[in-house]
């Protein structure tokens, strides 16, 4: 009776565990095939007149990556990377049914949207940005620690000339952080080695100096972003 009860809470264990895994596989699914509703691309070039519907479907890719990145994390914190992929997010939102469906399909919950200013100090550590570098790096199989490139989401904001946006560089050799025009260039190697020296293989350890600093001693270069909580 014992060993019989054993398998079948092995059995009963195994079933969840598959059961749990083809959930992701049709969660991430269904992120990577969303259309976004019609009107948004509209929407985003009123705040960036410069775009093209080229350049919107780019950034519509680039928001895919970080909810991805949401996604693969365990549906924990993690920070917005690029201001244009951001006012995308912003727009969806106001499409509140569309944006309330997608959360339901795609994380099984809503996805808030947290502004940097009203972060608590866990959230706006270096580990929300960590998580987003580390997933949209193995989106495009990318070496997080040693890049040669950078993943789109945060090559958007430099690629498209976004006013105050997001720049960041693969390689930190020779870095000059600030710009003679003010702005902040960060360097995508340091998110996927740990920043100011902590853990950065992608995991949830919450660590480092706050998303956006530009001291050279954490990450930087996050702004808002969404997740985490039970």
């Amino acid at each position: 009776m014992i060993a019989i009860s054993f398998i079948c809470l092995s059995l009963a264990g195994l079933s969840g565990v598959l059961w749990q895994r083809q959930l992701r596989l049709r969660r991430e699914a269904y992120v990577r095939s969303f259309i976004l509703p019609k009107g948004l691309f509209e929407k985003l070039c009123e705040r960036h007149p410069t775009l093209t519907t080229k350049d919107c479907q780019l950034v519509s890719q680039g928001l895919r990556q970080f909810f991805l990145g949401h996604l693969k994390s365990g549906r924990k914190y993690v920070s917005m990377p690029s201001q244009v992929a951001d006012d995308l997010w912003h727009e969806f939102i106001l499409y509140t049914k569309n944006y309330q469906e997608f959360c339901k399909h795609g994380f099984g919950r809503f996805l808030h949207h947290t502004p940097a200013v009203a972060l608590s100090k866990a959230q706006q550590s270096d580990a929300g940005i960590r998580r987003s570098w580390y997933y949209a790096c193995h989106e495009e199989n990318i070496n997080p620690k040693k890049p040669t490139r950078l993943p789109l989401l945060f090559a958007l904001d430099s690629k498209l000339n976004i006013p105050n946006g997001f720049v960041y560089v693969a390689d930190c050799t020779g870095l000059q952080r600030q710009n003679a025009d003010g702005t902040t260039t960060h360097c995508g190697a340091e998110a996927g080695s740990g920043c100011g020296g902590s853990n950065g293989s992608g995991s949830d350890t919450d660590s480092g100096s706050d998303s956006g600093g530009s001291d050279g001693g954490g990450c930087g270069g996050g702004g808002c972003g969404g997740g985490g909580g039970d």
